[in-house]
């Protein structure tokens, strides 16, 4: 029988997320977070879902979003939204600009994850991608941005080996994703451009649209991704 989620106060849960609690409490007070379950003695209490939306209001905020975009965005996310579906937008906005990758002890990472990680568990995070090891055993590098979804899974039961061979498929057919579209816009976009002899004003304001371009992409690819996914699982219900 699975465990029911743990719930945490407002001062563990600012601490989950790497903030204070007079920033949560104007997240709160701004309608960003939904109110508390209230528990004995009449104390807050928070689940899986408020630290999956506080980080990915924190998330926004580092990408240059005012209170009132981000607002806009989160009212558009279903109301029951799971902490899962909450880090996979998380780390979908992370990737629109990649934060660098942060170095980390193990007493660290635990307090980020607010549990024990077992040399199982460090190596699954290891698998997804989410951590890296460096010279120093009890040093990791990690990625903020997949690091909060690597610890939502962890207790999901997928082999080790398994995770390394997605991680593997996906790395192999996103590289070549990647590549055949560089090429089929250089090819059919950027070469005939740069040959009709734009003015410099012009190609420079050319290579700026071009980078917005890439989240419409990106989240293309990942809208097109779980469609297929939807229906390879659908058609396969033995698996």
């Amino acid at each position: 029988m699975t465990a029911p989620p743990p719930r945490l106060t407002v001062d563990e849960l600012a601490a989950r997320a790497g903030v204070t609690v007079r920033t949560l409490r104007f997240y709160a007070a701004k309608g960003l977070l939904p109110p508390p379950e209230l528990g004995p003695r009449r104390v807050g209490l928070y689940g899986p879902e408020h630290l999956g939306r506080l980080e990915l209001i924190e998330e926004l905020q580092r990408q240059g979003l005012t209170l009132a975009a981000i607002e806009r965005y989160l009212t558009q996310l279903p109301e029951d939204i799971s902490s899962l579906d909450l880090a996979i937008h998380r780390a979908l906005v992370a990737s629109w600009t990649p934060e660098p990758a942060e170095e980390a002890t193990r007493e660290q990472l635990e307090r980020r994850a607010g549990r024990a990680l077992s040399d199982a568990d460090l190596d699954r995070l290891v698998a997804m991608g989410a951590l890296h090891r460096t010279a120093d055993a009890a040093v990791f590098t990690t990625d903020p941005g997949l690091l909060p979804l690597g610890v939502r899974i962890l207790d999901v039961p997928i082999p080790l080996e398994t995770l390394i061979a997605a991680r593997a498929v996906v790395r192999l057919h996103s590289q070549a994703t990647a590549h055949d579209l560089h090429r089929l816009f250089r090819e059919t976009v950027w070469k005939p451009y740069r040959e009709s002899g734009p003015p410099p004003r012009e190609l420079e304001r050319m290579k700026l649209l071009t980078d917005q371009i890439q989240p419409m992409v990106v989240q293309a690819l990942v809208t097109a991704f779980q469609r297929s996914l939807a229906e390879e699982l659908a058609d396969r219900p033995e698996a």
